[in-house]
């Protein structure tokens, strides 16, 4: 296995881990940036206010992305073991 694979599989991963978690992690942020205009506009300063709206919209978005992620991480599963034996001759 050479230095330049093994990049190769770094750089896949990353790329699978930012492309799966990007949806949740933009809706999470979303749904913080309204939450906190609204906290600014009224003055309300409670912390513990973001967190059930946050709860609910990262619940409905991994309720509809879900099986889009499932089958995105278990493709790219798939792939990786499949080359195990690729790898492991060097080829």
């Amino acid at each position: 296995m050479t230095p330049e694979h093994v990049v190769t599989l770094g750089r896949q991963a990353l790329e699978m881990m930012l492309t799966v978690s990007a949806p949740v992690l933009l809706v999470a942020l979303m749904i913080g940036l309204v939450v906190s205009l609204l906290q600014a506009v009224t003055q309300i300063n409670e912390a513990t206010l973001t967190f059930l709206p946050k709860m609910v919209a990262i619940t409905v978005t991994l309720m509809a992305i879900g099986p889009w992620m499932l089958t995105m991480l278990t493709d790219y599963i798939a792939r990786t073991l499949q080359s195990i034996p690729q790898i492991a001759t060097g080829g």
